[in-house]
C-alpha cells in the first residue's frame, strides 16, 4: 500500500476541518458586525436628534414610547444632554459637545467595522482557496482508491 492515499486523505480531512473552523470565525465576525452596524444606527439617529434639536423651529416634539407609538413633549432645556458613557454612567455635557462625542463614537464605530470587514474578507478567502483545494484532492482519492 502507498503512502500517497494515507497523505490526501489526510490533507483533507485537515482542510474540512480548516474550512469549518473558519466558517465558525466568519460566523462570529458576521455577529460583531451585526452589532456594530446596530450601534452605528443607534448613534447616527442620535446625532440626528441633536442636529434637530439645534436647528429647532418650534419646542415642541414626538418623543418615541414604543410599539411605534408618539406622544408629544416640550423641550425646556436644549443647551445640556445628558447621555451614557458606558457601565450604566450617564452625564450632562453641553450640546456642542455631545455632538462632537457622538462624531467622535461613530468614527470609532466605523473604525471597527472597517476592520472588522478586512477580517471577514480574508477569512472569506481562506475558505475559497481551502475549497478550492479540496476540489483538486477529490479526484486524487478517487483515483487512488480505484486502484485498489
Amino acid at each position: 500500500m502507498s503512502t500517497q492515499p494515507k497523505n490526501v486523505e489526510d490533507e483533507i480531512r485537515r482542510l474540512i476541518l480548516e474550512i469549518r473552523l473558519l466558517e465558525s470565525t466568519a460566523e462570529q465576525l458576521q455577529a460583531r458586525m451585526n452589532i456594530i452596524n446596530a450601534a452605528l444606527v443607534e448613534h447616527s439617529l442620535a446625532s440626528m436628534a441633536l442636529e434637530g434639536i439645534e436647528n429647532k423651529s418650534s419646542d415642541h416634539i414626538f418623543v418615541p414610547i414604543g410599539g411605534g407609538s408618539y406622544i408629544k413633549a416640550r423641550l425646556e432645556d436644549t443647551d445640556k444632554v445628558v447621555y451614557g458613557i458606558g457601565a450604566g454612567v450617564a452625564i450632562e455635557k453641553p450640546l456642542r459637545e455631545a455632538k462632537e462625542d457622538l462624531a467622535n463614537r461613530i468614527a470609532e464605530l466605523n473604525k471597527a467595522k472597517a476592520a472588522l470587514e478586512q477580517q471577514l474578507s480574508q477569512v472569506l478567502a481562506r475558505i475559497q482557496e481551502g475549497q478550492s483545494r479540496l476540489q483538486e484532492l477529490a479526484p486524487l482519492l478517487k483515483r487512488d482508491e480505484m486502484k485498489k
